[in-house]
């Protein structure tokens, strides 16, 4: 049964949809009554189809397309899809990321603009073409992480860079948009068991986070689907009122008293 919550019948973009917390999302779409446009990067080793799969599964509608978001043009074409398959487009969530480990000895322009222009440009490409056929009143989400928003973390000063510039670029936004009562927050996903921080050469790896775990108030990391229901509600009427804030979504990791 869809909740009470506004989402009946909304449409969402939703970039890095083939997995993690996109895929996530989309899913706790569904179960809100929405539909969605997802996006997979060609050559990716993860299978939009899964994430098609488990919408339809809850009743939900999803439609998948290539596309990158260092390509405005292809940006522009997931707002279209939507426009196209649903008639309108209320919510989008730039969730596309990439994650590398350069220590600063090795970090060279190539590896710096690769990052930014996936991680930081790429929300501003995503947000740019869907406020152009958005409905007022709308709603924008970003991801960014704790490694940049809150913490600095070795080797990964591009990383981190391109997600504390996530954070001035949603506020800024929830000014300008404000006036067509478009809403739009970022998240601050802590330790999230993920593809990407399951990966070992370029995050934490499984045996790192379980470790981490312990050091988290709650006593373990989080999920993609806890972090995609903090979104979820920043999207919704539950937070009608809410623009230009960042939700830090992470057990309680950054209050905890260092030990």
């Amino acid at each position: 049964m869809a909740s009470d919550d506004g989402l009946q019948g909304k449409v969402a973009v939703i970039t890095g949809g083939a997995s993690g917390i996109g895929q996530a999302l989309a899913v706790a779409y569904a179960r809100a009554g929405a539909n969605s446009v997802v996006n997979y990067f060609p050559g990716d080793d993860h299978d939009v189809q899964e994430t098609v799969r488990a919408v339809e599964a809850e009743g939900g509608k999803c439609i998948s397309l290539p596309a990158d978001v260092s390509s405005e043009d292809d940006c522009r074409a997931m707002a279209q899809a939507a426009i196209k398959e649903f008639g309108r487009l209320d919510i989008a969530v730039a969730a596309a990321g990439i994650l590398r480990r350069n220590p600063l000895s090795e970090m060279d322009d190539e590896a710096w603009n690769s990052m930014l222009d996936v991680d930081l440009n790429g929300v501003l490409r995503t947000f740019k073409t869907v406020a152009e056929v958005m409905t007022d009143g709308g709603a924008m989400v970003a991801t960014s992480s704790i490694a940049g928003g809150v913490y600095g973390w070795e080797e990964h000063a591009h990383y981190a860079a391109a997600k504390s510039g996530v954070l001035g670029l949603c506020r800024s936004l929830a000014v300008e948009l404000g006036p067509r009562g478009i809403r739009v927050n970022s998240v601050i996903p802590g330790l999230i068991e993920s593809p990407q921080s399951l990966d070992a050469k370029n995050s934490l790896g499984k045996e790192g986070l379980d470790a981490a775990g312990s050091g988290i108030p709650l006593g373990r990391v989080g999920s993609v689907d806890e972090c995609a229901r903090a979104i979820r509600f920043l999207t919704s009427d539950d937070s009608s009122y809410v623009t230009g804030q960042q939700l830090i979504v992470d057990g309680g990791l950054t209050v905890r008293w260092p030990s």
